[in-house]
């Protein structure tokens, strides 16, 4: 297979367009992009639009590129209408396997040979969700994170029929988007960086569940400790760092015996009625009554501030 060039890629097609995929919408109208959607949902194409508003004032403050503009945008009235003429497909539906198998099967029906077919599960197996298609060679992970419109990194995934020019394109389109892309070696489940976000996640669920801190003490610990390092210093240069001149090998001679210690429970507690609630409502009280979108504007403009200092 000979892929698109991603200085030819013009028009994205964005399939599901959730939080996920109504963020590459904006990102790619924002690069100066046609994107043309699709969503089975009621009222997906006005959520669509409601979310790409939300998210522009951020990304003027980042920067429009020439010919940016939300009028680029089409909600398509079905999925081959949306893909057929697309120059690379962001399939960015629920993670469903078998949902996600049938979507790639249907695209790949539909697109010219030479177009990348990209996923954004963010942990399922590509060689599984690829194998319904004819040409499962153009068939990837582009795992993004949230929002997708600002956030850099995009983890790049291969099964095992995926042909490594589907990657290199794939690759270079995001890089033009302003992306970072990240090409994990090895195909596993939840790739890397969701990996250490639910060994984190599990964690903090447990301290919940077991009384020891609120959800508040909790994203406390995290913002105003490893969060300001982690915006700039991942944690194994941090921890080379806690080693002292000698480093990292010093850092595992003295800590490396708190690895058998108790301090940590990797295994996923019961998500019983009342940790629910304790979530639901710690999460609650730390909104304070901003909704969602109010959030979102909040975040952003906190991300923009970090980023413009650490260059990401």
């Amino acid at each position: 297979m000979t892929a698109a060039s991603p200085t030819r890629i013009r028009r994205l097609a964005v399939v599901g367009t959730g939080v996920i995929g109504s963020g590459w919408a904006a990102r790619a109208l924002a690069s100066g992009l046609d994107v043309t959607a699709w969503d089975p949902a009621p009222g997906a194409a006005t959520r669509l639009r409601a979310a790409v508003a939300n998210a522009w004032p951020a990304l003027e403050r980042v920067g429009l590129r020439k010919g940016a503009s939300r009028r680029r945008l089409t909600f398509a009235s079905d999925l081959e209408a949306a893909v057929d003429g697309a120059d690379f497909v962001q399939e960015s539906g629920p993670e469903d396997e078998r949902l996600k198998r049938s979507l790639l099967a249907k695209i790949d029906q539909v697109v010219g040979p030479r177009v990348v077919i990209a996923s954004s599960s963010s942990g399922l197996l590509p060689t599984r969700i690829q194998a319904g298609c004819q040409h499962p060679g153009r068939v990837l992970i582009g795992h993004p994170f949230n929002p997708v419109y600002l956030l850099p990194l995009v983890e790049l995934v291969a099964g095992e029929r995926t042909k490594p020019q589907a990657i290199r394109t794939a690759s270079a389109f995001y890089r033009s988007l302003g992306m970072r892309p990240l090409h994990v070696k090895r195909e596993i489940e939840g790739y890397i960086s969701d990996r250490l976000q639910e060994a984190l996640w599990r964690e903090a669920l447990h301290l919940v569940a077991d009384g020891v801190a609120t959800t508040q003490d909790i994203d406390d610990a995290i913002v105003y400790g490893p969060g300001l390092r982690w915006a700039f210093m991942g944690t194994c240069l941090a921890f080379h760092l806690a080693g002292g001149d000698d480093g990292m090998r010093h850092m595992l001679e003295q800590f490396g015996p708190a690895l058998k210690l108790p301090w940590t429970k990797l295994r996923a507690p019961a998500l019983t009625p009342e940790l629910a609630r304790r979530m639901v409502d710690g999460t609650s009280a730390q909104a304070n009554g901003r909704s969602v979108k109010q959030l979102e504007r909040w975040r952003d403009d906190q991300l923009i501030r970090i980023m413009a200092v650490t260059g990401a």
